[in-house]
């Protein structure tokens, strides 16, 4: 999930804003938080859960390869352009949630996108209005254990995350130094697992 230093965060004040990325936490995002992987069928053959995907791109080679995500968050662009108009009508034609989420943030609604497309049964597109490069990361806290969150890593291809405890324990310590209401943030996913905990596998 590389994160360009030039990036802006919107700084107004907003009851949705949850985290802020804070510039100093910019280039440790530049790291893969997983393995990287360029052909989307030798990817899926690892995959034995529930499949999150976070990009365009992403969500259209799953889509191509016949599996679609059990989650997906799309906004249109990839490396900040407008995808192809092929891109774009594949992973739109399914839209079934529409977020907001700004640039260099993690908002309260894609978070609580996130947590609804995590509690369907159907495969869910979260539709974001502004920047979904950051919701890889409550994806991956919020996953189920043996789920895959799969994001795009520019010029790179796709690194996907295979859910474990030392990944949400490493994804947590990273967004606890984030700017803004860290409080809120964990009090809706700890919501979530308890409304969860009689349902889920």
């Amino acid at each position: 999930m590389t994160y360009d230093e030039d990036t802006p965060s919107e700084s107004a004040d907003s009851d949705d804003q949850l985290l802020v990325l804070p510039d100093e936490l910019r280039h440790e995002l530049k790291e893969p938080l997983g393995s990287i992987e360029t052909d989307a069928d030798r990817l899926l053959a690892t995959v034995d859960g529930p499949l999150i995907a976070v990009g365009d791109v992403v969500t259209y080679h799953f889509l191509q390869a016949g599996r679609p995500p059990d989650v997906a968050f799309v906004d249109e662009r990839t490396k900040r352009e407008p995808v192809d108009a092929e891109v774009r009508r594949i992973v739109t034609e399914k839209t079934a949630i529409e977020a907001t989420n700004p640039p260099a943030e993690i908002s309260e609604d894609a978070v609580e996108a996130l947590l609804s497309g995590l509690a369907r049964t159907e495969p869910t597109t979260i539709h974001v209005e502004g920047e979904e490069d950051l919701l890889a990361l409550p994806a991956i806290v919020a996953a189920p254990e043996g789920a895959s969150v799969v994001y795009g890593q520019p010029d790179e291809g796709m690194v996907h995350v295979k859910i474990t405890d030392d990944h949400r324990a490493s994804v947590r310590a990273l967004l606890d130094r984030f700017a803004g209401d860290t409080d809120r943030f964990w009090t809706l996913l700890e919501a979530a697992d308890t409304d969860a905990s009689g349902t889920r596998d």
